[in-house]
């Protein structure tokens, strides 16, 4: 570590420690903890659960028992664990896992090839098993390669991992490179947060989970690139720092990784219910009276609609952190009307601030800007030249508190319920600048998680018996606990996005964040013209005003909304004239509004998903490798999946197209949604799939409560129907509160254990003694 200065040695310590707790990512308790020396390299190993263990590398002992970073909240324990020596090797077990660090002789003498080829770091391996001794995967060599980036002598930090030829690979975030494919085996991911990606803005979430039944979770969060199962390893490279620092996580199932991450990084929120309905936006509604117009269209339709979104520029000036007057008069009033009508509100506030702002100078004597070289604030990007205005700094909870205050004063007090806060990468680009918490290099992956806990955290203090949600387009390790509700930012609106958001989608849940959706219908302007080679499915001659000639649009906004009332978010958006679902022609209402009604019948399954997942930290928008982990052709299908233990879904996504295959994974049989055919797993078939036809299969032994007809969650919902589809016993548990409040974390709530009997041919419902009846005397028994 002789090459990294004392002074820079420090500050990388205080990042890895104190600031760490300064943005609430936790910084674990340093003991159980033990270091060991390889011939001077130091390796600590830290275990927080049966399942997951944390390895630090460095060549100076005081970072190689740092703290994690950014993201990590757990708490290490040494319970069940042991600690042996043998043969000079260090052996950590558990009854889930056992870690080897093993006994590492130094090389003798260099042959005239080593000289130039040979490694110069002390070798370092580790082995990682299952408890019957079966290799999990080793981590075969680390590197520190010194250079400096934005004047900081560092290090670019990286480690290898070994790999099997039938090992698949899963997660890192949003890369929305493929139309189809899942499996992110030998692809190159460029893990860190780009708007400008080509294919559409990446999202860097350090956390790859294989087939194999482990998952490693990468601690740097500056730019990093994956390799996984490239020329027989796994390599993972990051820009900055000065240690190799990651976690594994074992599991028989997926679903135990999940477990595993969720201990370390914190729960998913329970969003409130509102967030599972139909969320209702563009860019933008100009006016309070264009606002309200569109939610009395609404209502006068009898459409259900849950959340109403105010977009950007509802604002006097971009920093002003106001709402102008002259458009929105009244915007207490407002709220107060949809309300009375109980439909609750998003607005949209940014991280940046106009040279001519109110608050411009104020931040900037404050260093509260992100900064350059020379300590002024950075003001736009040049080659962008719709960046203007400088980046509020939210790695300083000084400036975090100061922005909370603002928009709490300034914009909640007017009665809005939750906040879209945009531009989380941040859209001002940081590397080569400054924060607070160090360079924009070093910690440039960590900004949303920071940016996104000033709301959460002020949320928690000022309204503490109002549920959270947040809006964000960018995440982080750690992210979920923040309450946000992601998606893939300004996608255009093509049928080629639309694929691409299927296995998009996919990976970033299986990163851990179980909420994620996109703007359906794409956000992009649409093309002047059509591009479609067949007839379109849907009349596009009554939406001329918003269609133009994309004679194809309607029919592309259909799919999209029938993908999206199957996925965590259902919200449209983009820059059209209108964005309403009678916006688009009567053919298309027809079938929007079918699609809109299932979404609500669906709430109680939907719900009780939310509670799942707040319990377990277990995505419900699944690949099929989750839940089908012993069929090998599900590996690399990234257009369909799972929404919950009981739906499979395969969108369609090509325009013109009236019939799809599907593949039905093995191990279970399956019934047609719409017609309740019966097929066997383990085969593809060719499915029908006209313009008001997703297809749709449900998995058999499920069960489906579904509720009765309501324009928004804020009435109460009866229990319709309990829809069972035989095939052999199975279990469900359906759960309701007030879906506002925080009272769920206390227990309050109802929950209901559903069980059917495949032999017997019986449901019971225990629990809640109303709720279950109500159950009860609903049950339909799909035949």
């Amino acid at each position: 570590m002789a090459w990294l200065g004392n002074g820079a040695k420090a500050r990388v310590l205080g990042l890895v420690s104190g600031l760490a707790l300064s943005v609430g990512a936790g910084m674990a308790v340093a003991a159980p903890q033990t270091t060991v020396d390889r011939n001077g390299a130091y390796v600590s190993v830290e275990t927080y659960a049966p399942n997951v263990i944390r390895v630090t590398i460095s060549q100076d002992k005081d970072l190689a028992k740092g703290a994690p970073g950014y993201g990590v909240n757990g708490t290490a324990t040494d319970k069940g664990w042991r600690h042996d020596q043998k043969a000079g090797a260090d052996i950590f077990t558990s009854a889930e896992l056992s870690l080897e660090v093993v006994a590492q002789p130094w090389p003798g003498a260099p042959s005239l090839q080593e000289r130039y080829f040979a490694p110069a770091l002390p070798p370092v391996s580790i082995k990682v098993r299952k408890p019957d001794g079966t290799s999990l995967v080793d981590m075969t060599g680390w590197e520190m390669a010194p250079h400096v980036i934005s004047g900081e002598k560092t290090f670019r930090a990286g480690a290898s991992f070994s790999t099997t030829a039938d090992e698949h690979f899963y997660g890192l975030g949003q890369n929305q490179e493929s139309e189809s494919a899942l499996d992110l085996r030998g692809r190159t991911i460029d893990c860190k947060h780009d708007y400008d990606a080509p294919h559409g803005e990446s999202v860097c979430v350090p956390f790859l989970v294989t087939s194999k039944g482990y998952g490693i979770l990468w601690d740097n969060p500056s730019a990093t690139k994956i390799y996984p199962g490239v020329n027989g390893r796994t390599l993972w490279q990051s820009n900055v720092g000065e240690r190799v620092s990651f976690f594994v996580i074992t599991g028989k199932t997926t679903d135990e990784i999940y477990a595993g991450y969720r201990a370390l990084t914190g729960v998913t929120p329970l969003p409130p219910k509102a967030a599972f309905g139909y969320i209702q936006s563009k860019a933008r509604y100009e006016s309070q009276a264009e606002f309200m117009a569109v939610a009395d269209g609404y209502q006068k339709r009898q459409l259900p609609l849950d959340i109403m979104v105010l977009d950007w520029f509802h604002w006097t000036r971009m920093g002003q952190i106001d709402i102008d007057p002259a458009q929105f008069p009244d915007p207490a009033g407002m709220n107060k009307t949809l309300h009375d009508r109980g439909i609750h509100t998003i607005i949209s506030v940014w991280p940046r601030f106009e040279q001519e702002g109110r608050y411009f100078n104020y931040l900037a004597n404050k260093g509260w800007f992100l900064k350059d070289e020379n300590g002024n604030p950075v003001d736009g990007l040049p080659f962008r030249s719709d960046r203007t205005g400088a980046l509020i700094d939210s790695t300083n909870p000084e400036a975090r508190d100061w922005f909370w205050g603002k928009i709490r004063d300034n914009i909640i007090s007017q009665g809005f319920d939750w906040l879209w806060l945009d531009e989380t990468e941040p859209d001002l680009v940081p590397s080569g600048f400054y924060f607070h918490a160090g360079t924009g290099d070093r910690i440039r992956n960590a900004f949303p998680l920071m940016h996104a806990q000033l709301a959460a955290d002020g949320s928690r203090r000022d309204r503490p018996d109002k549920r959270n949600l947040i809006l964000a387009r960018a995440a982080y390790t750690g992210a979920q606990r923040n309450g946000s509700l992601f998606w893939s930012s300004d996608i255009q609106p093509t049928w080629e996005a639309l694929r691409r958001q299927v296995p998009t989608g996919l990976n970033f849940t299986a990163s851990g964040l179980a909420y994620w959706g996109n703007d359906i219908g794409g956000w992009q302007w649409l093309p002047s013209t059509t591009t479609a080679t067949k007839a379109p499915l849907l009349d596009p001659s009554d939406a001329r005003d918003v269609v133009g000639q994309n004679n194809d649009y309607p029919e592309l906004f259909t799919r999209w909304f029938q993908y999206g009332v199957f996925t965590p978010t259902l919200r449209v958006h983009g820059m059209r004239k209108g964005n309403e679902l009678w916006s688009f022609g009567k053919e298309a209402e027809d079938v929007l509004s079918k699609y809109l009604k299932l979404r609500y019948a669906l709430m109680p399954y939907l719900y009780s998903m939310g509670k799942t997942t707040y319990d377990t930290g277990s995505p419900f928008m699944r690949g099929l490798f989750m839940d089908f982990p012993n069929d090998p052709q599900v590996a690399n299908i990234g257009d369909e999946y799972m929404f919950g233990p009981a739906f499979l879904v395969a969108p369609v996504t090509q325009q013109g197209q009236t019939e799809r295959d599907v593949y039905l994974p093995a191990g279970a049989d399956w019934y047609d949604y719409w017609t309740n055919q019966k097929y066997t797993g383990g085969q593809t078939i060719r499915v029908k799939a006209p313009i008001d036809v997703i297809p749709l299969f449900v998995r058999a032994g499920s069960i489906v409560p579904i509720g009765a007809p309501i324009t928004n969650t804020s009435q109460a919902q009866a229990i319709s129907a309990v829809k069972v589809y035989p095939g052999r016993d199975a279990e469900f548990s359906l759960y309701d509160d007030d879906g506002v409040t925080n009272a769920y974390e206390k227990g309050v709530g109802k929950t209901v254990k559903l069980r059917w009997d495949d032999k017997a041919g019986k449901l019971t419902a225990t629990g809640d003694k109303a709720l279950a009846a109500q159950a009860q005397a609903a049950v339909q028994v799909v035949k």
